[in-house]
């Protein structure tokens, strides 16, 4: 049997609205009165995050002082995963095909995400993505999880899911995150980083997945013709 496990946001959805929604809303909250600062726009925003940049860099770029940068990472921190900033992720394009090309291959389909489990009800409720992903396919973090580092938990999640997923042949990782890499690695997955997530193609060399691929089309696109 061949698997491929999935993250969920970068190579399914696309968060860079949700996540510049939220950067709108920090400068908001932290502008002093009057006070003229420089908003990004959502290309140069996006950029920057996607280059790995802290969130005070991005604070200071947009004419922020010091104290304001660290209440505006503050606000980012507790603010951009919650409702309502959700509404604003959006499929990736093209990720829904491949997903329907991945359950029409009989590739067992599976997502790992570090998104908690109402987090992760409300996109595939939104998008009607269980007939991929039913509940035993689908790894995420509890509703009162206490996150510390994402390329810490991923591998812990990883390996849940290697103890209580039957046996595969093959297995592929696809993800957009150091934590993604990390995971796939400490486990012996085979692991393809997309470009279509947070992280650019520098970023993801860093960590030197098997493959650096532009979305999860392209990849699946890749799998299936391997399995030819």
């Amino acid at each position: 049997m061949l698997r491929l496990i999935t993250d969920f946001d970068g190579p399914i959805m696309d968060v860079s609205e949700r996540y510049y929604q939220v950067y709108q809303l920090c400068l908001r909250e932290t502008r002093y009165p009057d006070q003229v600062v420089t908003e990004l726009s959502k290309a140069e925003f996006w950029e920057l995050k996607r280059s790995h940049r802290p969130e005070k860099e991005i604070a200071l770029k947009s004419g922020l002082d010091a104290e304001q940068a660290q209440e505006f990472t503050k606000i980012r921190k507790r603010t951009v995963h919650t409702q309502p900033y959700f509404q604003y992720d959006i499929p990736v394009p093209g990720a829904l095909d491949a997903l329907s090309k991945v359950q029409q291959a009989g590739i067992d389909l599976v997502v790992m995400t570090m998104r908690r489990v109402r987090e992760l009800d409300y996109a595939v409720n939104k998008y009607n993505l269980g007939e991929f992903f039913p509940e035993n396919r689908r790894y995420c973090l509890s509703n009162d999880y206490v996150k510390t580092r994402d390329i810490e938990d991923k591998p812990l999640l990883m390996a849940r899911a290697l103890a209580e997923l039957p046996p595969a042949e093959n297995t592929w990782m696809v993800g957009d995150t150091e934590a993604d890499i990390a995971a796939a690695k400490k486990h012996g997955i085979k692991m393809i980083a997309v470009e279509s997530g947070i992280r650019d193609r520098t970023q993801l060399e860093l960590y030197q997945p098997d493959l650096i691929i532009k979305d999860l089309r392209t990849t699946v696109d890749m799998i299936l013709s391997e399995e030819v």
